[in-house]
């Protein structure tokens, strides 16, 4: 139901030093205090001998509270050479916060792309540093990385926003670039600069409580953001609202972090301003510094033994049996099989996008039980509740144990192409009475009456956060029976319906 992501984000493609945002891209890089980092590359292979080139890098840019864009620069071209020291400025720059999520492995392909174009010795270091799997973590007060989250957890999370990754694998090399890929593109590196705003919120209210009640220190996040003055600007559901949750007091701050970084940046192209006090603070307290070491630099190939490298490069067993690559049916909901008739599946890491877009259409779609589920767990599972696996992981369906009606791989990578391929492979039946019928976070029925703005109100008390701005609206509410969330029938709610009856060709009954 209510919830979304809004397209309009400020995006410059810049392909060579001609390209027309090239010249904004320079300045911008110049003038920011904070910038989110992030890479694309085609899909690695097993084992792959030699490290792949990064086809496209994205930079997103905190000017101020209003302009955020984000740059994509084409790598696949003539730009490397021409934008290599710029680069190599910015990621020593003391005076920038460098963001990203499991970043190293980017640097490392990034840095071997540009030797490819003859810029050595490639880039090593980039500080300060600050990866927002350690800002998830600080957030949780712990001391030590805890187990690491996806970005896509991380951003539902913190932020409410849905982040997609079935573009991840999409052909990067390909140009002109689809809209959805760039969109996509930048929304991961913009949303490390708004993962990082919530910190930054939550630090600066920490340090007021400090200062009025020393108890207050034992106040979590979930506490600090109900307050009337921080929910309101970060637990935003649209994209568009969360652009307006970056803020920060401008305050000039003379001394500089890192004066021997420093020291290696030249001035005269680098004209930068200092952070100001409160990030300066954040830096120094939680700000690191990423290196390559001269072993990241090799590729590492397998040699364990009982494995053999097949002609695609992936490891696989020395036994095993043939895949099944097309559904073989009847399903085991079947009634002639002993099951109910109502169609079930369990979607695995690989579609979980997939599993969400069936329970819009009312379709009950499990994801594994554990977030790392081993095969035998996943299979045991799906006997259990009598569901298909969906899967685009062609060596699941080489299990030994699986039987042929109990797994199916989706061919397609885009989810509403996904969810028309199980609608037609499985003959399922799809109304406009069962839209959004089913919770798409747990996979629950909701429950049979719709509550009231008072009763909504109460039910959401400790638990989540609903806008004042409904109250006076005569909509109605409806609270999942497994999981007590609630959803409301509101703008986004009818455009998703509206979505879906297009999408599956549904003759609206109304």
């Amino acid at each position: 139901m209510d919830g979304g992501v809004c397209d309009e984000v400020d995006i410059e493609f810049v392909s060579s030093t001609d390209s027309p945002g090239f010249g904004r891209f320079t300045w911008a890089v110049t003038h920011s205090s904070i910038i989110g980092l992030d890479a694309e590359w085609k899909p690695v292979r097993a084992h792959q001998p030699t490290f792949p080139d990064v086809l496209l890098l994205q930079i997103a840019c905190r000017l101020d509270s209003s302009s955020l864009p984000v740059f994509l620069l084409d790598l696949s071209g003539t730009l490397p050479p021409s934008i290599y020291d710029l680069l190599t400025h910015l990621f020593l720059s003391p005076n920038v916060l460098k963001l990203g999520f499991r970043f190293k492995q980017d640097l490392l392909y990034l840095s071997s792309t540009f030797r490819s174009h003859g810029c050595h010795p490639g880039f090593h270091t980039v500080e300060p540093f600050l990866d927002i799997a350690t800002i998830y973590s600080h957030l949780h007060h712990k001391q030590t990385r805890i187990k690491t989250k996806s970005l896509s957890f991380i951003c539902q999370e913190l932020l409410g926003l849905s982040l997609s990754k079935e573009l991840q694998c999409s052909d990067w090399s390909q140009r002109p670039l689809t809209q959805d890929q760039m969109t996509y593109a930048a929304l991961d590196a913009l949303c490390l600069i708004h993962i990082f705003h919530v910190f930054q919120q939550r630090q600066g209210a920490i340090r007021n409580v400090t200062e009025v009640d020393s108890s207050g220190l034992d106040l979590g996040l979930k506490q600090i953001l109900r307050e009337p003055d921080n929910s309101t600007r970060i637990l935003r559901t649209i994209y568009c609202e969360a652009v307006e949750m970056v803020r920060a007091t401008i305050i000039e701050y003379p001394q500089r972090l890192h004066s021997e970084a420093e020291a290696s940046v030249k001035k005269s192209s680098w004209d930068t301003k200092h952070m100001d006090y409160t990030l300066l603070q954040i830096v120094r307290q939680y700000g690191d510094k990423l290196t390559l070491t001269e072993s990241d630099g090799k590729p590492r190939t397998s040699k364990k033994k009982g494995k053999r490298q097949s002609s695609t490069g992936f490891t696989c067993k020395e036994k095993r049996v043939d895949a099944i690559d097309e559904w073989q049916g009847p399903p085991p909901w079947d009634f002639l099989l002993g099951g109910d008739g109502c169609p079930k599946f369990l979607c695995d890491v690989m579609v979980e996008g997939l599993a969400k877009h069936l329970r819009c259409v009312g379709i009950d779609a499990a994801v594994p039980c554990s977030r790392k589920p081993e095969t035998r767990e996943l299979i045991d599972q799906a006997i259990k509740e009598k569901r298909v696996i969906l899967t685009r992981d062609a060596k699941l369906l080489r299990h030994e144990y699986l039987l042929k009606n109990q797994i199916y791989r989706v061919k397609n990578l885009l989810k509403n192409d996904q969810l028309i391929e199980v609608i037609e492979t499985f003959e399922l039946k799809i109304c406009e009475d069962q839209l959004m019928s089913r919770c798409t976070k747990c996979n629950g029925r909701f429950i049979q009456k719709p509550l009231s703005i008072e009763e909504a109100f109460e039910a959401a008390k400790g638990f989540q956060v609903i806008p004042n701005c409904l109250f006076d609206r005569n909509i109605e509410f409806w609270q999942c029976t497994d999981c007590n969330q609630l959803y409301w029938e509101g703008t986004q709610y009818h455009n998703a319906v509206q979505k879906f009856i297009d999408v599956c060709k549904i003759t609206s009954t109304g």
